[in-house]
């Protein structure tokens, strides 16, 4: 047989190879599982507070960022960041700002997934949970619970609408007796009967989403799934409380002192909101039970994540699905007096960020420094959608490829406002306020930041090497949301000016 002869024969296959099905065979399949208010008090990441299987089997699937920080101190600006894959620096979105309303022509995560030609599916808190913060465009299916949810711009709260709630309601003695928190979800936690499970938001957004790695696929899909746990309140099934009695519970390293060397509007600000917080826990000693609800709250969530990694394996998309897990931000415990977010520290920017899939290291970890916007322009590269060049991040590509390479990254996490920031690496975390005040942070010996050395002339040289690399411009704060008015069309909504 000829040469010629050889390739006409061949010549079709290699169509087949490389038309429509060789297409898909190149495109990983995408599960985006995000969730809410989750800290570093994992394995993975070196802790044993929380009990985890999934996500320790989840990290033996792939690589760990041990280094990994969020895009914004909350859960707006954070995730505005992530389906933008720029910094509010950059979009002006550093706090409650509909990043679709001042820059409809960004092209976020999920239309740049539909335009690579996926099926892009999502539900759950994968925007800010208010009303009007979903962000519609390029979904083939966006699933809610009810259709009063969608008339009413698409809300994702996830102990609204009929969700069970303890039996003793509200559970927490903080918010018992407190007027400020009554009725409202900060501090509060408690378990939700065991026969109620099924009932539960995130269980419920899960179990549609099993169902869509369930089905055969004619095309390469984007699945992204939110769970609201474990941000408060944190309710979860009883069985998960009953994994931490509360003999068992053990309280963060706290330092009495630990905000003396801080800025003093930044010590003010946190000696306020130890007394109102910090201090009435301990005067209530609820300081156990409210741990015991967010560790709770989390081996829920992790629960959930081993529910799609059992489909998962199940299903035909096993070995060309790529899964990553992330949280928005993470989330104080006491640490400097604060019980929650919104801040530039440790606490509150270190997340768990784990990948897993084809063309990923198993069983690997990393320090190397990576921001969650980072999400984006990996996705974009292992995917094959078109690039963006203004994105902020970097793919990590590479970095999941060969996770024991070298190299000093630095990363910005911007305040709630122009002008303030951190610049984290793997050795330091520097902080700026616009007020011209500064803490920095040896984090290779002071891992819980409890020594500024700020106001140290020995360490000005670090200072003026890390301020550098902060933005030279701020972006102005976009449109606020008090200015805007949601308007309701059917299923659909839109923001319009007052």
């Amino acid at each position: 047989m000829s040469n010629k002869s050889i390739h006409l024969i061949l010549f079709p296959l290699s169509l087949f190879l490389f038309g429509a099905a060789g297409l898909f065979a190149a495109k990983p399949n995408v599960i985006f599982f995000a969730v809410d208010d989750m800290n570093d008090w994992s394995e993975p990441l070196g802790s044993t507070m929380a009990k985890t299987p999934n996500l320790d089997r989840l990290a033996e699937m792939g690589v760990t960022f041990t280094n990994a920080h969020t895009a914004g101190i909350y859960c707006a600006p954070s995730r505005a960041a992530i389906f933008t894959g720029r910094y509010a620096s950059t979009t002006g979105c550093y706090s409650d700002h509909v990043y679709f309303y001042d820059h409809p022509e960004y092209r976020p995560l999920q239309v740049a997934f539909k335009e690579g030609g996926y099926g892009v599916y999502g539900t759950g808190k994968l925007f800010h949970h208010p009303a009007g913060g979903v962000d519609l465009r390029g979904w083939d299916e966006f699933y809610v619970r009810t259709q009063t949810q969608k008339q009413s711009g698409w809300p994702m709260d996830g102990w609204e609408h009929g969700a069970p709630l303890p039996d003793a309601y509200p559970s927490s003695k903080f918010n018992q007796i407190n007027p400020k928190w009554a009725g409202k979800p900060f501090m509060e936690g408690g378990p939700i009967p065991n026969e109620k499970e099924q009932s539960i938001t995130d269980t419920i957004r899960t179990n549609w989403a099993c169902d869509v790695l369930e089905k055969s696929h004619d095309k390469p899909f984007f699945l992204a799934l939110g769970l609201y746990a474990p941000h408060f309140p944190n309710y979860a099934p009883q069985r998960f409380f009953d994994m931490y009695p509360i003999e068992s519970i053990r309280r963060p390293e706290w330092k009495d002192d630990d905000i003396d060397d801080l800025p003093e509007p930044v010590r003010k600000k946190f000696a306020a909101r130890r007394k109102g917080i910090h201090d009435k826990l301990l005067e209530l000693e609820i300081v156990e039970s409210t741990l015991q609800a967010y560790l709770a709250s989390i081996s829920y969530a992790d629960s959930l994540l081993g529910q799609v990694l059992d489909t998962l394996e199940d299903s035909p998309h096993a070995d060309n699905t790529i899964i990553v897990f992330w949280s928005d931000h993470g989330y104080g415990h006491g640490e400097k007096g604060n019980w929650g977010k919104h801040t530039l520290w440790q606490r509150t920017s270190n997340v768990p960020f784990l990948w897993a899939g084809p063309g990923i290291k198993v069983g690997a970890k990393t320090e190397y420094t990576a921001t969650l916007i980072d999400m984006y322009p990996t996705l974009a590269s292992m995917c094959n959608l078109t690039e963006d060049p203004e994105h902020d991040g970097q793919s990590l590509a590479s970095v999941l490829k060969n996770p024991s390479q070298g190299g000093s990254r630095s990363v910005l996490l911007p305040h709630d406002h122009p002008g303030s920031y951190a610049i984290i690496n793997r050795d330091w975390r520097y902080i700026y306020y616009k007020d011209g005040t500064e803490e920095l942070y040896d984090l290779k010996t002071d891992f819980h930041e409890w020594n500024n050395l700020a106001g140290n002339i020995e360490y000005a040289g670090i200072k003026k090497e890390l301020k550098a690399q902060a933005p030279e411009t701020f972006a102005p704060e976009a449109t606020s949301k008090k200015t805007l008015k949601m308007v309701t069309d059917g299923d659909s909504f839109r923001w319009i000016s007052k």
